[in-house]
């Protein structure tokens, strides 16, 4: 019985579903490990690292250093995306995965034994700059390569909620980052400074190795297999995305602005907004995180259920529920974080992850493997992912902050702010054709297929209907 991804059905092939076990923990795990190691890098940008690796003398342009290096992450993701997006499609998914998990771990342990300023200087920062590069390389691919890996892996009939499941990795991931961090700042002030803030960078050492030993038995996906067999692999992914993959590319960076953007607006600008000194009666920074905690905590939920929706629904009105929702929410949300309550605070920032972001990321997981043809699926879906994650993710911070400083802390600025990309990401759906239950073996993109239909060599869709 065919599963539309190369495959037979999981329930009367044992090994199959071993597999597709396998790679939903492998998937899941290195979710986990990139988002605890950026969040946990976030969280102790101006707090710790600011102190350790900048100059002490000037505490202003150590924190604005922190955080530029901060961002040096997020520009180094969509190279570490288009280089192993086309390793990926050329020599398979397994093994760009078990080279990306190395790279990004590594780099996240080795932060763990970086000399601090007052050792080796200016040494200090260079490094950290290095060791952020080196993660974002990897954390480039590692999205990407698992989006693909669990679309191509899953059932069709219930790949939107398989896809969704290594996402609530995701929300793990920023769960233990957020109470790592918690239980760190319970440290005395110099044990903290002096060797605390090392232990769970060093700790992420036994999340690689769980994570390399499931990747290490992992098999090859039944799609690029296929693709192997008939000698239909690409030889320049590179050349095939810029010459038929790049409405596709485009289209899904536009269908992420509201999801990635929003994401890092309601986890990182409201807390400034609401914590900082843009209000007259700030929220105390403890009990706003607490939104954030929740919000990841509704995630888990919503994320494979919005999934699962998108499998009896279709991926475009679930997706388009989620920015609709968004849009209606981008001003009501601001004008309440303004009030500066604290219960008010944390159901906003809860509902707008949990709510609004999440139930555009369950069904983008399998979505965007789905919108490309097989021999450049992994390239395509790294760079709508990378390049949207540095228009919307990258910028948010910078971008949203400095509206708020020069409107005098207005909260209509933001609203509008996040209204302009659920709308951009609305428009986005009208777009894309309905995707749910498509043939991942064929090569053609699904933009381009729903123009004309002739895809030759591959499966047709009422084929894997009737399967």
């Amino acid at each position: 019985m065919s599963t539309g991804n190369g495959s037979r059905n999981p329930e009367h092939d044992p090994d199959y579903s071993a597999n597709l076990r396998r790679a939903t923990l492998a998937s899941s795990v290195g979710s986990a490990l990139e988002y605890f190691d950026f969040a946990l890098y976030g969280l102790m940008t101006a707090l710790i690292f600011n102190q350790l690796f900048f100059d002490p003398s000037d505490p202003a342009m150590g924190v604005i250093g922190a955080f530029a290096v901060y961002g040096v992450g997020f520009v180094a993701r969509p190279f570490g995306g288009l280089f192993f997006g086309m390793i990926g499609d050329r020599l398979g998914r397994k093994w760009v995965l078990v080279v990306t998990i190395v790279l990004m771990g590594g780099a996240s342990t080795a932060i763990g034994l970086l000399p601090t300023y007052e050792t080796v200087g200016l040494w200090a920062p260079a490094l950290l700059v290095l060791m952020r590069v080196l993660q974002g390389l990897g954390a480039g691919a590692e999205q990407a390569g698992a989006t693909v890996l669990m679309a191509e892996y899953a059932p069709v009939r219930r790949r939107g909620f398989f896809s969704a499941l290594p996402f609530i990795g995701i929300q793990a991931g920023t769960l233990l980052a957020a109470v790592v961090f918690s239980g760190l700042t319970l440290m005395p002030e110099e044990a903290l400074m002096s060797w605390g803030w090392r232990v769970p960078f060093l700790a992420s050492f036994l999340l690689i190795l769980l994570a390399l030993m499931i990747r290490m038995r992992l098999r090859e996906t039944p799609t690029f297999v296929e693709l192997e067999a008939h000698e239909q692999v690409a030889s320049s992914p590179f050349r095939d995305i810029f010459s038929t993959g790049m409405p596709g590319v485009i289209t899904g960076i536009g269908l992420r602005m509201a999801e990635n953007g929003g994401s890092y607006i309601y986890q990182n600008v409201s807390l400034a907004f609401v914590a900082g000194t843009f209000l007259a009666h700030p929220v105390d920074r403890g009990i706003a995180t607490w939104g954030v905690t929740i919000g990841s905590l509704i995630g888990i939920f919503s994320i494979p259920l919005s999934g699962h929706l998108s499998d009896r629904f279709g991926r475009r009105p679930v997706y388009r529920f989620g920015a609709v929702f968004m849009l209606l929410f981008a001003f009501p949300s601001w004008w309440m974080l303004s009030l500066s309550i604290g219960w008010l605070t944390v159901a906003v920032i809860a509902v707008g992850i949990g709510v609004a972001v999440n139930s555009m990321l369950g069904p983008q997981c399998a979505l965007l493997p789905e919108m490309f043809g097989n021999r450049h699926r992994y390239l395509g879906v790294a760079m709508a992912r990378e390049i949207s994650a540095v228009l919307a993710g990258g910028l948010a911070g910078v971008l949203g902050t400095w509206l708020l400083t020069i409107t005098g802390g207005n909260w209509a600025v933001m609203g509008l702010y996040v209204a302009v990309l659920a709308a951009i990401t609305t428009a986005s759906t009208f777009l894309i054709p309905e995707t749910r239950s498509r043939d991942l073996l064929r090569t053609q993109d699904a933009l381009r297929t729903s123009v004309n239909e002739k895809d030759t060599g591959l499966i047709n869709l009422s084929e894997v209907s009737r399967g």
